[in-house]
């Protein structure tokens, strides 16, 4: 792995740590309003993400199969589904401005299954650079090194937001500043971690790259419908989660053809 992957795989991570710092120059929480917005911003670059960077390139890499590529693509879609499924049916957490908390009863505080809320929606993200990276490494002529780095800097750029939104409610509920930046530090720290796996993981496996690529789309997709599709819709209505859905596609889907 050279330099310049190891650096695109930190700049997600970046992002994230960079929006937490917000707690310190921030004196009010992010508004209801502000938080749909950045959240509806978050689901428009991971859906782009999902379509541009890793489904079209997995049914592309199996186009030897004919009229069947869309068969790898499609299984591991579903694969990348189930996987966030059983992970969200197995770790206790809490959803921002939720009361009922997901998964098995627990006794974490509540500021911590907020935290690993975010935590479980980040390990699809960092699973999507680490393969997009191991697809460039490997020599895939569907991915570039502009590709992967669109990739990295979308999700960095929609991870700021997120970074803001975790670590500012963690000092509304009476964290510290320090504590609350590195709880969103940390919630961001499972990316990097997720792609370095992720690549070590494809570079054994290496004809299953299709699948690997759609299953961190499905993934993605999981955590767009199930948590912040509903999150920035919740409340009174509005239309700026939506209007913010569609300046995250643009911008990831600009990225991705600009770059790659």
């Amino acid at each position: 792995m050279n330099m310049d992957t190891g650096i695109g795989l930190l700049i997600p991570f970046v992002g994230t740590s960079a929006g937490a710092a917000c707690v310190f120059f921030m004196k009010k929480a992010l508004s209801r309003g502000v938080q749909r917005a950045l959240t509806g911003f978050a689901s428009g670059v991971m859906v782009a993400a999902s379509i541009w960077s890793l489904l079209i390139p997995a049914m592309q890499q199996a186009e030897p199969m004919g009229k069947l590529s869309f068969l790898p693509a499609m299984i591991g879609f579903w694969c990348g589904i189930l996987f966030l499924l059983l992970l969200d049916s197995v770790i206790p957490h809490l959803h921002m401005n939720a009361n009922q908390v997901e998964g098995p009863k627990s006794r974490l505080a509540r500021t911590t299954m907020m935290v690993l809320a975010v935590t479980l929606h980040n390990i699809p993200e960092g699973m999507a650079v680490g393969v997009v990276y191991a697809g460039f490494l490997s020599g895939s002529a569907e991915i570039t090194a502009g590709g992967a780095l669109a990739l990295s800097l979308g999700i960095a750029i929609q991870n700021f937001p997120e970074g803001a939104i975790i670590s500012m409610p963690l000092h509304a509920e009476g964290k510290g500043k320090g504590r609350a930046f590195l709880d969103g530090v940390l919630s961001g720290a499972v990316e990097p971690v997720a792609a370095l796996l992720t690549i070590l993981l494809s570079s054994l496996i290496v004809p299953a790259m299709p699948c690997l690529l759609s299953f961190a789309a499905g993934a993605m997709m999981y955590v767009v419908v199930e948590e912040l599709i509903p999150e920035m819709s919740e409340g009174e209505h509005s239309n700026v989660g939506v209007l913010m859905f569609a300046a995250g596609f643009t911008l990831m889907m600009a990225l991705d053809v600009a770059l790659g």
